[in-house]
Protein backbone atom coordinates (compact mmCIF):
# COMPACT_ATOMS: atom_id res chain seq x y z
CA UNK A 1 0.00 0.00 0.00
CA UNK A 2 1.24 3.46 -0.92
CA UNK A 3 1.98 5.94 1.84
CA UNK A 4 -0.70 8.58 2.39
CA UNK A 5 1.88 11.37 2.14
CA UNK A 6 4.61 10.71 -0.38
CA UNK A 7 7.43 13.05 -1.30
CA UNK A 8 8.40 14.16 -4.79
CA UNK A 9 11.60 16.06 -5.43
CA UNK A 10 11.71 18.04 -8.68
CA UNK A 11 15.17 18.97 -9.96
CA UNK A 12 15.12 21.64 -12.67
CA UNK A 13 17.58 23.75 -14.64
CA UNK A 14 15.95 26.99 -13.48
CA UNK A 15 13.03 27.94 -11.29
CA UNK A 16 11.13 30.15 -13.75
CA UNK A 17 11.86 28.53 -17.11
CA UNK A 18 9.04 27.36 -19.33
CA UNK A 19 9.96 23.70 -18.84
CA UNK A 20 9.68 24.07 -15.07
CA UNK A 21 6.37 25.87 -15.34
CA UNK A 22 4.75 23.68 -17.99
CA UNK A 23 6.29 20.30 -17.18
CA UNK A 24 5.92 20.53 -13.39
CA UNK A 25 4.65 23.81 -11.93
CA UNK A 26 1.13 23.71 -13.31
CA UNK A 27 0.62 20.20 -11.91
CA UNK A 28 1.66 20.99 -8.33
CA UNK A 29 -1.85 21.71 -6.96
CA UNK A 30 -3.24 18.50 -8.44
CA UNK A 31 -0.32 16.38 -7.25
CA UNK A 32 -0.51 17.88 -3.77
CA UNK A 33 -4.23 17.13 -3.68
CA UNK A 34 -3.33 13.51 -4.51
CA UNK A 35 -1.10 13.31 -1.45
CA UNK A 36 2.29 14.33 -2.78
CA UNK A 37 4.57 16.63 -0.80
CA UNK A 38 6.63 18.45 -3.40
CA UNK A 39 9.95 20.25 -3.29
CA UNK A 40 11.62 21.96 -6.25
CA UNK A 41 15.38 22.42 -6.38
CA UNK A 42 17.45 24.13 -9.04
CA UNK A 43 20.49 22.12 -10.09
CA UNK A 44 23.78 23.97 -9.71
CA UNK A 45 27.43 23.14 -10.34
CA UNK A 46 28.38 24.36 -6.87
CA UNK A 47 29.52 21.36 -4.83
CA UNK A 48 27.60 22.41 -1.73
CA UNK A 49 24.38 22.77 -3.72
CA UNK A 50 25.02 19.40 -5.42
CA UNK A 51 25.46 17.84 -1.99
CA UNK A 52 22.17 19.32 -0.82
CA UNK A 53 20.48 18.02 -3.95
CA UNK A 54 21.75 14.48 -3.36
CA UNK A 55 20.71 14.63 0.29
CA UNK A 56 17.20 15.76 -0.71
CA UNK A 57 17.05 13.00 -3.33
CA UNK A 58 17.83 10.39 -0.68
CA UNK A 59 14.88 11.61 1.41
CA UNK A 60 12.32 11.64 -1.42
CA UNK A 61 10.11 8.79 -2.55
CA UNK A 62 10.46 9.88 -6.19
CA UNK A 63 12.93 12.22 -7.90
CA UNK A 64 11.83 13.93 -11.13
CA UNK A 65 14.63 15.54 -13.16
CA UNK A 66 13.52 18.15 -15.73
CA UNK A 67 15.76 18.32 -18.83
CA UNK A 68 18.93 18.41 -16.75
CA UNK A 69 21.67 15.91 -17.52
CA UNK A 70 24.75 15.40 -15.35
CA UNK A 71 28.32 14.24 -15.60
CA UNK A 72 29.25 10.64 -14.75
CA UNK A 73 29.92 11.16 -11.05
CA UNK A 74 26.82 13.21 -10.22
CA UNK A 75 24.51 10.99 -12.27
CA UNK A 76 25.89 7.89 -10.53
CA UNK A 77 25.47 9.45 -7.09
CA UNK A 78 21.96 10.61 -7.94
CA UNK A 79 21.00 7.14 -9.08
CA UNK A 80 22.30 5.67 -5.82
CA UNK A 81 20.52 8.29 -3.72
CA UNK A 82 17.12 8.18 -5.42
CA UNK A 83 14.68 5.41 -4.62
CA UNK A 84 12.80 6.07 -7.85
CA UNK A 85 14.17 8.29 -10.59
CA UNK A 86 12.30 9.86 -13.54
CA UNK A 87 13.79 11.93 -16.35
CA UNK A 88 11.45 14.39 -18.11
CA UNK A 89 12.49 16.31 -21.23
CA UNK A 90 10.76 18.48 -23.82
CA UNK A 91 13.69 19.37 -26.08
CA UNK A 92 16.24 17.41 -28.08
CA UNK A 93 18.81 17.78 -25.30
CA UNK A 94 20.99 15.13 -26.96
CA UNK A 95 21.70 17.54 -29.86
CA UNK A 96 23.28 20.95 -30.27
CA UNK A 97 20.70 23.73 -30.57
CA UNK A 98 21.48 24.09 -34.29
CA UNK A 99 20.30 20.51 -34.84
CA UNK A 100 23.75 19.03 -35.32
CA UNK A 101 25.00 16.05 -33.35
CA UNK A 102 26.91 16.61 -30.12
CA UNK A 103 28.93 13.75 -28.68
CA UNK A 104 29.04 15.34 -25.22
CA UNK A 105 25.32 16.03 -25.05
CA UNK A 106 24.46 12.59 -26.40
CA UNK A 107 26.64 10.81 -23.85
CA UNK A 108 25.11 12.78 -20.98
CA UNK A 109 21.64 12.05 -22.33
CA UNK A 110 22.24 8.30 -22.66
CA UNK A 111 23.79 8.18 -19.20
CA UNK A 112 20.79 9.94 -17.65
CA UNK A 113 18.10 8.05 -19.53
CA UNK A 114 19.59 4.61 -18.97
CA UNK A 115 19.83 5.10 -15.22
CA UNK A 116 16.21 6.13 -14.68
CA UNK A 117 13.25 4.01 -13.67
CA UNK A 118 11.10 5.87 -16.16
CA UNK A 119 11.42 8.55 -18.86
CA UNK A 120 8.74 11.10 -19.80
CA UNK A 121 9.25 12.52 -23.30
CA UNK A 122 7.41 15.54 -24.66
CA UNK A 123 6.67 14.04 -28.08
CA UNK A 124 7.12 10.87 -30.12
CA UNK A 125 10.39 12.05 -31.72
CA UNK A 126 11.95 12.47 -28.27
CA UNK A 127 10.40 9.24 -27.03
CA UNK A 128 11.95 7.30 -29.89
CA UNK A 129 15.41 8.63 -28.96
CA UNK A 130 14.96 7.76 -25.29
CA UNK A 131 13.38 4.34 -25.82
CA UNK A 132 16.59 3.09 -27.42
CA UNK A 133 18.16 3.31 -23.97
CA UNK A 134 15.20 2.86 -21.63
CA UNK A 135 12.21 0.64 -22.37
CA UNK A 136 10.13 2.44 -19.73
CA UNK A 137 9.73 5.57 -21.85
CA UNK A 138 6.33 7.28 -22.00
CA UNK A 139 5.09 10.17 -24.13
CA UNK A 140 3.99 12.96 -21.81
CA UNK A 141 3.08 15.90 -24.08
CA UNK A 142 3.43 19.49 -23.05
CA UNK A 143 -0.05 20.77 -22.22
CA UNK A 144 -1.82 23.98 -21.22
CA UNK A 145 -4.54 24.90 -18.78
CA UNK A 146 -7.25 25.76 -21.27
CA UNK A 147 -9.44 27.26 -18.53
CA UNK A 148 -6.99 30.16 -18.21
CA UNK A 149 -7.55 31.15 -21.84
CA UNK A 150 -10.99 32.64 -21.74
CA UNK A 151 -12.79 32.88 -25.02
CA UNK A 152 -13.47 36.42 -26.13
CA UNK A 153 -16.57 37.58 -27.92
CA UNK A 154 -16.75 39.23 -31.27
CA UNK A 155 -15.82 42.58 -29.75
CA UNK A 156 -12.24 42.23 -30.90
CA UNK A 157 -13.46 42.06 -34.48
CA UNK A 158 -14.60 45.66 -34.16
CA UNK A 159 -10.95 46.71 -33.88
CA UNK A 160 -9.38 48.86 -36.56
CA UNK A 161 -6.43 46.48 -36.70
CA UNK A 162 -5.99 42.78 -37.36
CA UNK A 163 -3.48 41.61 -34.78
CA UNK A 164 -1.01 38.85 -35.50
CA UNK A 165 0.49 37.52 -32.28
CA UNK A 166 3.71 35.68 -31.50
CA UNK A 167 4.70 34.51 -28.02
CA UNK A 168 8.15 33.32 -27.11
CA UNK A 169 11.51 34.36 -25.70
CA UNK A 170 14.90 35.61 -26.82
CA UNK A 171 16.05 32.02 -27.31
CA UNK A 172 13.37 31.46 -29.96
CA UNK A 173 13.58 34.94 -31.48
CA UNK A 174 15.40 33.51 -34.54
CA UNK A 175 12.21 31.79 -35.68
CA UNK A 176 10.29 35.07 -35.66
CA UNK A 177 13.20 36.86 -37.38
CA UNK A 178 12.85 34.29 -40.16
CA UNK A 179 9.44 35.82 -40.89
CA UNK A 180 10.68 39.41 -41.25
CA UNK A 181 10.48 39.46 -45.09
CA UNK A 182 6.91 38.13 -44.92
CA UNK A 183 5.86 40.72 -42.35
CA UNK A 184 7.38 43.54 -44.40
CA UNK A 185 5.59 42.33 -47.55
CA UNK A 186 2.32 42.16 -45.65
CA UNK A 187 2.84 45.70 -44.34
CA UNK A 188 3.13 46.96 -47.93
CA UNK A 189 -0.10 45.18 -48.88
CA UNK A 190 -2.27 45.84 -45.82
CA UNK A 191 -2.28 48.86 -43.54
CA UNK A 192 -4.54 47.23 -40.96
CA UNK A 193 -2.14 44.47 -39.90
CA UNK A 194 -0.24 44.76 -36.64
CA UNK A 195 2.20 42.42 -34.87
CA UNK A 196 1.90 41.76 -31.14
CA UNK A 197 5.08 40.29 -29.65
CA UNK A 198 4.60 38.75 -26.21
CA UNK A 199 8.25 38.53 -25.23
CA UNK A 200 11.20 40.51 -23.90
CA UNK A 201 12.16 42.13 -27.22
CA UNK A 202 10.80 43.80 -30.33
CA UNK A 203 11.93 43.67 -33.95
CA UNK A 204 13.97 46.71 -34.93
CA UNK A 205 13.23 48.37 -38.27
CA UNK A 206 10.14 46.29 -38.94
CA UNK A 207 7.81 47.95 -41.42
CA UNK A 208 4.68 46.47 -39.88
CA UNK A 209 3.39 48.29 -36.78
CA UNK A 210 4.16 46.29 -33.66
CA UNK A 211 3.23 46.20 -30.01
CA UNK A 212 5.57 44.66 -27.46
CA UNK A 213 3.96 43.07 -24.42
CA UNK A 214 6.44 42.02 -21.77
CA UNK A 215 5.64 38.45 -20.87
CA UNK A 216 4.23 37.49 -17.49
CA UNK A 217 1.92 34.73 -16.37
CA UNK A 218 -0.66 37.39 -15.55
CA UNK A 219 -0.85 38.91 -19.04
CA UNK A 220 -0.14 36.10 -21.51
CA UNK A 221 -3.67 34.69 -21.75
CA UNK A 222 -5.28 38.08 -22.31
CA UNK A 223 -2.57 39.08 -24.78
CA UNK A 224 -3.33 36.02 -26.88
CA UNK A 225 -7.11 35.91 -26.69
CA UNK A 226 -7.38 39.58 -27.69
CA UNK A 227 -5.44 38.93 -30.90
CA UNK A 228 -6.82 37.59 -34.19
CA UNK A 229 -4.22 35.22 -35.67
CA UNK A 230 -1.50 33.18 -33.95
CA UNK A 231 1.71 32.79 -35.92
CA UNK A 232 4.25 30.01 -35.32
CA UNK A 233 7.17 30.24 -37.78
CA UNK A 234 9.57 27.31 -37.49
CA UNK A 235 12.47 25.75 -39.34
CA UNK A 236 12.79 22.01 -39.86
CA UNK A 237 15.82 20.24 -38.40
CA UNK A 238 16.41 17.55 -35.74
CA UNK A 239 16.43 20.15 -32.95
CA UNK A 240 13.06 21.67 -33.89
CA UNK A 241 11.54 18.19 -34.29
CA UNK A 242 12.11 17.85 -30.57
CA UNK A 243 10.00 20.95 -29.86
CA UNK A 244 6.63 20.27 -28.26
CA UNK A 245 4.55 23.01 -29.87
CA UNK A 246 3.78 25.06 -26.77
CA UNK A 247 2.93 28.30 -28.56
CA UNK A 248 0.62 26.44 -30.97
CA UNK A 249 -1.18 24.90 -27.99
CA UNK A 250 -1.51 28.33 -26.39
CA UNK A 251 -3.01 29.76 -29.58
CA UNK A 252 -5.45 26.85 -29.79
CA UNK A 253 -6.47 27.30 -26.14
CA UNK A 254 -7.05 30.99 -26.90
CA UNK A 255 -9.34 30.06 -29.83
CA UNK A 256 -6.99 31.57 -32.40
CA UNK A 257 -6.49 30.31 -35.94
CA UNK A 258 -2.86 29.30 -36.36
CA UNK A 259 -0.50 29.80 -39.27
CA UNK A 260 2.66 27.70 -39.07
CA UNK A 261 5.40 26.18 -41.16
CA UNK A 262 5.39 22.58 -42.32
CA UNK A 263 7.84 21.56 -39.60
CA UNK A 264 8.01 19.41 -36.48
CA UNK A 265 4.97 18.84 -34.29
CA UNK A 266 3.45 22.13 -35.41
CA UNK A 267 2.29 20.59 -38.68
CA UNK A 268 0.75 17.71 -36.72
CA UNK A 269 -1.08 19.91 -34.23
CA UNK A 270 -2.53 22.30 -36.82
CA UNK A 271 -5.05 20.70 -39.16
CA UNK A 272 -4.63 22.55 -42.43
CA UNK A 273 -7.91 24.14 -43.49
CA UNK A 274 -9.69 23.28 -40.23
CA UNK A 275 -7.81 24.84 -37.31
CA UNK A 276 -5.35 26.95 -39.25
CA UNK A 277 -3.09 26.98 -42.27
CA UNK A 278 0.16 25.06 -42.73
CA UNK A 279 2.53 26.71 -45.19
CA UNK A 280 5.85 25.88 -46.82
CA UNK A 281 7.24 29.16 -48.20
CA UNK A 282 7.02 32.94 -47.89
CA UNK A 283 4.40 33.29 -50.63
CA UNK A 284 2.11 30.88 -48.80
CA UNK A 285 2.68 32.76 -45.54
CA UNK A 286 1.51 35.98 -47.18
CA UNK A 287 -1.50 34.30 -48.78
CA UNK A 288 -2.50 32.60 -45.51
CA UNK A 289 -2.35 35.79 -43.43
CA UNK A 290 -4.34 37.78 -45.98
CA UNK A 291 -6.95 35.03 -46.31
CA UNK A 292 -7.53 34.99 -42.57
CA UNK A 293 -7.34 38.77 -42.17
CA UNK A 294 -10.10 39.13 -44.78
CA UNK A 295 -12.46 36.65 -43.13
CA UNK A 296 -13.41 37.14 -39.47
CA UNK A 297 -15.88 34.25 -39.70
CA UNK A 298 -13.07 31.94 -40.79
CA UNK A 299 -10.98 33.14 -37.87
CA UNK A 300 -13.79 32.19 -35.50
CA UNK A 301 -14.37 28.83 -37.17
CA UNK A 302 -10.70 27.82 -37.15
CA UNK A 303 -10.19 29.13 -33.61
CA UNK A 304 -13.17 27.31 -32.11
CA UNK A 305 -12.31 24.08 -33.90
CA UNK A 306 -8.72 24.34 -32.70
CA UNK A 307 -9.72 24.82 -29.09
CA UNK A 308 -12.02 21.80 -29.24
CA UNK A 309 -9.25 19.75 -30.87
CA UNK A 310 -6.92 20.70 -28.02
CA UNK A 311 -9.43 19.31 -25.53
CA UNK A 312 -10.28 16.23 -27.59
CA UNK A 313 -6.62 15.28 -27.99
CA UNK A 314 -6.05 15.79 -24.25
CA UNK A 315 -3.44 18.52 -24.45
CA UNK A 316 -4.77 19.77 -21.13
CA UNK A 317 -3.51 19.87 -17.55
CA UNK A 318 -6.30 17.61 -16.33
CA UNK A 319 -5.44 14.87 -18.81
CA UNK A 320 -1.71 14.94 -18.08
CA UNK A 321 -2.33 15.05 -14.35
CA UNK A 322 -4.22 11.78 -14.54
CA UNK A 323 -1.36 10.22 -16.51
CA UNK A 324 1.25 11.51 -14.07
CA UNK A 325 -0.63 10.16 -11.08
CA UNK A 326 -0.99 6.81 -12.81
CA UNK A 327 2.72 6.57 -13.62
CA UNK A 328 3.75 7.71 -10.14
CA UNK A 329 1.47 5.17 -8.49
CA UNK A 330 3.01 2.46 -10.63
CA UNK A 331 6.45 3.39 -9.37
Amino acid sequence: MKKANRSLLVISKDASGSSTRYRAGQFLPGLEAAGWQIKILVADSDLVVRGQMLQAAACADVVLVLRKTFGPVTSWLLRRAARRLIFDFDDAVFLASNGKSSITRYRRFVRMVSRCDQVWAGNSFLAEAASQHNASTRVMPTVVDEVQYRRVGEGKFESQTVDLVWIGSSSTRKYLEKLRPVLNRLASLRSDLRLKIVADFELADLEMPQVRIDWSEQVEAQALTSAHIGIAPMIDNPWTRGKCGLKVLQYMAASLPVVTDMAGVNQQMVVNGRTGLVVSDDDQWVEAIIRLADDFQLQLEFGNTGRQRLIDLKYTVGSNLREMNSYLEFL
